[in-house]
């Protein structure tokens, strides 16, 4: 009995010493009592943080929710910052050092979700042969959205990268050559153009609409049976930039279809209605096309100015590379008919030679063999831009 009650009041002693005893620390050069191995947050929750103001709660996006919401104080110990959960998990040991500062602002609570960035889109202008010289790859962000405030704040992991349109007017190192070009056919003027062409030697590149191959298919298949260049201007010859992403898709792809099923060719390379294909219009299509072709020089044929005038406007504004644009469809075209054989006579007695729109770009090295070959393929990590 005796060794029980010996070894009660060493156990209480023991208790006394380590847990009820009464300490000396030092909180900001001041000594201050505590009980040994409190919890510190209790102590400083005592001591009302000894003076110090508390940190703010701010939104995710950085605005004031509380003025008195954030830390309550900052605390070193022994020289050594604690951070918030170990104030909390700290308790008081006999000769302490605290320092206790006014608190920080915290950040509420808040979801995370990462978010992909489409890319833009910058386009060159000026010239005659548009193409995607850079494909747009996607970014990422991080959002976050406050669960008080319901506010959204972003964070940028990866930037995107761009689609690039280049314009490049080609530009053959050596030699004169010109491209004549044939818009909104077939039509029942085809056939004698192709026959002048034939007796010329001459080749040219015709854009015909899906529309009208679908109407007359042997037209469309008899400009690729005599050697000549075949290409897209659309299904409907509808203004691209007037309809929406679905419409201007089909536009595109449905020509394809069409020209291919007509000719057995499957044309990559289009030429815009009134040549107008801008960001947007690239933006939502630039996969189904490996170039939009424009012109250099208008001889305004559709207009009916007589073939003398058709003549004139061809032969006059030429230059070494330039595309020349004409029409053998969509309306009277007689007067081009006309004007034809004087314009290639005229322009090879300037030195001139004559090739399709694809072999002038196989002439300016700018312009990737790819695009000039119409096997353009967007890459599996390509993203188009947003719009």
């Amino acid at each position: 009995m005796a060794v029980a009650a010996v070894a009660l009041v060493i156990g209480s002693a023991s208790a006394w010493y380590f847990l009820l005893r009464d300490v000396a620390i030092s909180v900001n050069g001041e000594q201050v009592v505590a009980r040994v191995n409190a919890p510190l947050a209790e102590v400083l929750e005592e001591h009302d943080y000894f003076g110090a103001v508390p940190g703010r709660l701010l939104s995710v996006g950085g605005n004031v929710l509380e003025e008195r919401g954030g830390e309550p104080c900052a605390v070193s110990r022994q020289g050594e910052q604690l951070a918030p959960e170990q104030v909390e998990g700290a308790r008081i040991q006999e000769g302490d050092v605290f320092t206790v500062a006014d608190g920080t602002d915290t950040e509420e609570a808040s979801t995370e979700e990462t978010q992909e960035i489409a890319p833009g889109i910058h386009r060159e202008t000026g010239g005659a042969i548009q193409f995607v010289s850079q494909w747009g790859k996607a970014g990422s962000k991080r959002v976050k959205t406050g669960e008080v405030s319901g506010e959204t704040a972003e964070e940028v992991l990866e930037e995107p990268q761009d689609m690039v349109v280049s314009s490049v007017n080609p530009r053959p190192s050596s030699g004169k050559y010109v491209a004549l070009t044939f818009d909104d056919g077939p039509s029942s003027y085809t056939p004698q153009i192709l026959e002048i062409l034939k007796e010329k030697g001459v080749r040219a590149t015709f854009f015909n609409l899906g529309s009208q191959a679908q109407s007359n298919p042997s037209g469309s298949r008899a400009i690729v049976e005599a050697g000549q260049e075949l290409a897209s201007h659309t299904m409907a010859h509808r203004n691209l930039p007037t309809v929406d992403r679905d419409t201007l898709r089909s536009e595109i792809s449905t020509a394809a279809d069409a020209l291919s099923e007509a000719s057995g060719t499957h044309p990559q390379m289009i030429r815009a209605p009134y040549g107008a294909f801008g960001d947007t219009e690239w933006a939502r299509s630039g996969d189904l096309l490996s170039c939009n072709v424009l012109w250099n020089v208008d001889t305004c044929d559709w207009e009916r100015p007589g073939a003398d005038a058709i003549r004139a406007a061809a032969v006059n504004s030429a230059f070494n590379g330039a595309i020349i644009l004409m029409h053998d469809g969509g309306g009277n075209r007689e007067q081009t008919v006309a004007a034809l054989p004087g314009i290639i006579d005229d322009l090879r007695a300037k030195g001139y030679e004559f090739v399709t729109v694809s072999e002038l770009m196989s002439m300016d090295d700018r312009i990737p063999e790819d695009v000039a070959n119409g096997t353009v393929s967007m890459p599996e990590e390509a993203v188009l831009p947003s719009v």
